[in-house]
């Protein structure tokens, strides 16, 4: 399911460059799915941003330059320090697919967030990639976890920007007793199997 706040964006046209992006928070991390689609007007220009070597068809590495050029044009803020996004699998139409307006790139990346105390906490992603003809929509996911609750997003008139308001909850007291049973579990049977071994010796 997506939060969605209204968005009013006009339906995709031939010569736009829609860009949407969805986006997943957790804990600890966030992972970000950027689905670009250039209309029929725009789909040459596209390609030879990604067929560098003009041949007709988009390489692995064609694929992998075009997704790291897309990847710097992102930009991720927890609490107003920005943290660094790391590529990860993407997925290319065939180009006769773009020339017909019906070819989307998705590319998919993720970033680790810092150790975030519990309480509000503001995420910003910035989307500055093609600016020229582009339209933007950008919308969280809903949480997987239940630690996350997400209170409010806010975008500006473009839908470049994506503020998202969230409260951190408390890990569940149940969770840090497993872990402290599993530590538990784990140093006894070091114990036995480092006993055993010294036994072995005499």
């Amino acid at each position: 399911m997506v939060i969605v706040g209204g968005t009013g964006v006009s339906a995709h046209r031939i010569d736009e460059y829609l860009q949407a992006a969805l986006l997943s928070i957790d804990p600890g991390r966030v992972e970000i799915e950027l689905d670009v689609t250039p209309g029929i007007a725009l789909a040459d220009a596209v390609l030879a941003d990604i067929d560098r070597n003009r041949d007709g068809s988009l390489s692995a590495e064609e694929q992998r330059a075009y997704g790291r050029l897309v990847l710097s044009a992102l930009e991720l803020e927890i609490d107003g320090t920005r943290v660094p996004l790391q590529p990860g699998s993407f997925s290319f139409p065939e180009a006769g697919a773009v020339r017909r307006g019906e070819g989307t790139v998705r590319l998919q990346s993720s970033a680790m967030l810092p150790r975030l105390s519990d309480g509000v906490h503001q995420l910003r992603f910035r989307n500055r990639h093609h600016p020229a003809r582009s339209v933007y929509l950008a919308n969280a996911l809903a949480p997987r976890s239940h630690r996350i609750v997400i209170t409010a997003q806010r975008r500006d008139a473009d839908q470049t920007e994506l503020v998202v308001e969230y409260i951190l909850r408390a890990a569940p007291a149940g969770s840090t007793v497993a872990w402290l049973l599993g530590s538990l579990a784990g140093v006894t049977v070091l114990s036995a199997l480092l006993l055993r071994r010294r036994n072995g010796y005499h």
